[in-house]
């Protein structure tokens, strides 16, 4: 964690330490959950729903995190203020699930947003074979994540589209996919991929944009048939993809994605003046 860790301070178990200290072991074990919730303007971007997340992920694994989200989001507010008020991710770390005393760190980590260019062209994406044991868990899983990344490095790709054995794209390797077919959106269902906290509020957006969104998996074969195509995760929004493999598209001109990422920015902003409404 130290390879990712910045700034100068992190909490552990409430306590503050200098990002210097040995007490930033790698705590990554077995059962390690994890998750990554943005900061803008001093606000946790969309806290409830990364809470909610993570302890569904414990629960999965037939544990309950210990932490209240009050005293988790008390914590969040001391790391940002010790750190003077960056805009970064921060990361939440819970080990020893199977213990009274869980190891609880929060620390901001190196953080990576596609530059504006990127957004303008859309991104390049492999497909990689590959299914998660937990798919609805967020689990940290060191050896995969080496995987897909010296594969992105090869292939000079942003994301990684993962691949079941029977040829179906669940979602990327940070992310959730999206496909834009004719005036409707495809994602994976439930039960098959992580449900991303970003891809959650795409969800309520769609919904009150009128836009429909079907939820079944997109087979290899059926990637001739999609007019455009989009990622979305905690640090890139709706970022949308130019290419899978050797496929183009021009997602960037597609109406239908305009619409949904005019609609996400605006469900951003609304949450962060409400969170600093009530604060």
């Amino acid at each position: 964690m130290k390879r990712e860790a910045v700034l100068d301070y992190y909490i552990r178990n409430g306590e503050i330490f200098s990002i210097q200290s040995q007490m930033l072991a790698d705590i990554t074990g077995e059962n390690t959950i994890y998750e990554v919730i943005r900061v803008i303007d001093g606000v946790a971007l969309y806290f409830e729903e990364h809470m909610e997340r993570m302890r569904k992920s414990a629960e999965i694994l037939g544990y309950a995190i210990n932490k209240s989200d009050g005293e988790v989001f008390r914590e969040i507010e001391k790391l940002i203020k010790m750190n003077n008020n960056p805009d970064l991710n921060i990361k939440l770390l819970c080990s020893n699930l199977h213990q009274e005393n869980q190891d609880f760190l929060l620390y901001f980590m190196k953080s990576h947003y596609p530059e504006q260019a990127v957004c303008r062209r859309g991104i390049h994406t492999i497909l990689f074979e590959s299914e998660r044991e937990n798919p609805n868990a967020k689990v940290v899983n060191n050896n995969l994540r080496q995987r897909v990344q010296e594969a992105m490095e090869t292939a000079r790709a942003f994301e990684a589209l993962l691949v079941n054995n029977e040829h179906y794209i669940t979602e990327g390797s940070r992310s959730n996919i999206f496909f834009v077919k004719e005036d409707h959106l495809i994602t994976a269902p439930p039960g098959d991929v992580l449900l991303g906290v970003t891809r959650m509020r795409i969800m309520e957006v769609c919904k009150k944009l009128q836009i429909q969104v079907k939820e079944e998996l997109l087979h290899e074969s059926q990637l001739t048939e999609i007019d455009a195509a989009f990622m979305t995760g905690t640090s890139v929004n709706v970022l949308p993809i130019h290419s899978i493999d050797e496929r183009i598209y021009h997602s960037t001109e597609n109406l239908v994605l305009q619409t949904v990422q005019k609609g996400y920015l605006a469900d951003m902003e609304a949450y962060i003046k409400n969170r600093k409404a009530r604060d």
